[in-house]
């Protein structure tokens, strides 16, 4: 996507979410003057969203490299980098609400997993400030990290459904339930690792979501008859997978730079936002047998 198109569809996005956002915003009692800024909010998503996919490592360096010597005819009014990092949290709101817009529809197959997104390095966790208070140490199958977790939701066409984060010792089936409860159009089955076993959880998800969950079992577990569909289905869930690398190699979600909470939330809102508007996702190519049942195609 050209900037020309970003940026059209942030503004037209803008006009509409703009007066519903002042309408429900909860007055303080004061008088508050709204003068509008150099930078106009569109601008500055716009801005944040391209520097996820720009390939440069350092926000500094995008801003005062690239945007401030190569794009100073599509943004006129550029403002100093110290004083656009202080606007970057004043439009996280916008970003969330713009991220929705983007999210991809339940096909009947969707794949949930989670990510562990560090903050800082194991060495340096009893000296860390930023995050002290919010996260946490957790443990994946590659060892301990310390930060929080993302969990994603997606369907066979590499969109994502939902997502939300936690801190990084919290149990992955945890936040399912409530995650599920953002997904347009969620039915049919939802394909998980080792980590989401959990017949109550199970249970609650045929009742509440009409979902069937679907992982692998433990060696010390009792052997079940599964359908070859879903058998094949489970060889596929690496897709969520690729998306989880894709994510943090190209839309940059995950690095221990960060010197603020909010822009660690915007950091992490636009990679999501670059990643939907990729040209090119992880799809299955899934096609419909005569039974209704989702298989790979040859």
């Amino acid at each position: 996507m050209s900037i020309l198109e970003l940026f059209c569809s942030v503004d037209e996005f803008w006009v509409r979410f703009e007066p519903l956002w002042h309408r429900e915003v909860l007055a303080s009692g004061k008088r508050q003057r709204r003068r509008a800024g150099e930078l106009h909010p569109s601008e500055i998503m716009t801005i944040l969203i391209l520097f996820q996919t720009s390939h440069y490592r350092t926000f500094k360096a995008y801003y005062t490299e690239y945007v401030a010597q190569q794009l100073h005819a599509e943004f006129p009014k550029l403002v100093s980098y110290s004083r656009f990092v202080e606007l970057m949290p004043s439009v996280l709101l916008p970003l969330v609400a713009y991220l929705q817009t983007q999210m991809g529809r339940c096909t009947g197959l969707s794949f949930i997993d989670s990510t562990p997104l560090a903050v800082c390095h194991n060495a340096r966790i009893p000296q860390h400030r930023v995050f002290a208070v919010d996260a946490a140490r957790g443990k994946t199958s590659l060892g301990w990290f310390y930060g929080f977790k993302l969990h994603l939701v997606v369907n066979d066409q590499g969109e994502l459904l939902a997502f939300c984060l936690t801190r990084g010792n919290v149990d992955d089936r945890q936040p399912v339930p409530s995650l599920l409860k953002r997904v347009k159009g969620l039915g049919g089955k939802l394909f998980g690792d080792k980590g989401y076993i959990s017949q109550p959880l199970a249970q609650q998800l045929r009742v509440e979501h009409a979902v069937q969950l679907i992982t692998r079992w433990r060696k010390n577990m009792r052997n079940r008859l599964m359908a070859l569909s879903d058998k094949l289905l489970l060889r596929k869930r690496a897709i969520i997978e690729t998306i989880y690398d894709q994510l943090k190699n190209i839309c940059q979600i995950e690095h221990t730079r960060h010197r603020s909470p909010l822009n660690f939330l915007v950091n992490l809102v636009c990679g999501l936002i670059a990643y939907c508007h990729l040209p090119k996702k992880p799809s299955l190519h899934m096609d419909a047998n005569l039974d209704g049942l989702a298989l790979p195609t040859a």
